[in-house]
Order: structure tokens, then C-alpha cells, then sequence
């Protein structure tokens, strides 16, 4: 049943991605990507306010609505909102190091494995 919840939002959610995206492109005339850049922080405030929500009014029905809703709809909207997520919650632990770590490296280094792979794919194709 876990895997319908997320499979059911992550649908819901990669549908509002593609309607938000594109509503946003009608109006975005330059090379700045408008539409992800909203979206990602769209998707971490929506995070923020389903997990208070989840916390301080739906404690009953959280696994089932954290399912469809945080890792479903938001993840399939934006990963962003669980990167934002999870780093609230080492800072919140108090695990300073492992949270900028997590933060700078999950940020560098997705961006360096995208220019990799690009040469990868670049370098094979001559």
C-alpha cells in the first residue's frame, strides 16, 4: 500500500511540477530558470508547513499522509523540499558539521556529477 500513496502523489506531484513550470515559462523572457527556482522554493515552504501539520494535527494518519503527501506530491513536485527537509533536521539535531557537509556537497557535488556525466556522454560520442 506504501508504494500506491507515493506512486499516487508522486504522479499528482510531477503534474503540478509540469502545469507551475510552464505557467511560470509565459512569463520568463530571460536564460534565468524562474520556473525550478520557484518551484524548489515552493516545494521546501510547502514541506515546512505539511510537516507542522503532520505534527500538530494529523499525528494519527502521519506515515499513511507522509507518504503520499511529503514523499509523494512534494517529491514528485520537487526533491528539493526533502533536501530542505532533511538539512532543517540535522541543524535541528544540532549536527552543524554534517549538515553544511551535507548541504555544500549535496550542491557541488550534484552539479560536478551533471558536468561529469555530460562529458562522460560528450567524450563517448566524439
Amino acid at each position: 500500500m506504501a508504494l500506491i500513496y507515493v506512486a499516487v502523489g508522486g504522479a499528482v506531484g510531477a503534474m503540478c511540477r509540469y502545469l507551475v513550470g510552464s505557467l511560470i515559462n509565459k512569463f520568463n523572457t530571460g536564460d534565468f530558470p524562474f520556473p525550478t527556482f520557484a518551484i524548489n522554493i515552493s516545494g521546501s515552504f510547502l514541506m515546512g508547513v505539511w510537516i507542522g501539520v503532520m505534527a500538530l494535527m494529523l499525528p494519527g494518519r502521519a506515515k499513511e499522509l507522509h507518504l503520499l503527501l511529503a514523499i509523494g506530491v512534494l517529491g514528485g513536485y520537487t526533491t528539493f523540499s526533502t533536501f530542505s527537509l532533511e538539512s532543517y533536521m540535522l541543524i535541528e539535531k544540532g549536527l552543524w558539521s554534517q549538515a553544511a557537509f551535507y548541504m555544500i556537497g549535496s550542491v557541488t557535488l550534484s552539479i560536478s556529477a551533471l558536468f561529469a556525466g555530460m562529458w562522460l556522454l560528450r567524450s563517448i560520442n566524439g
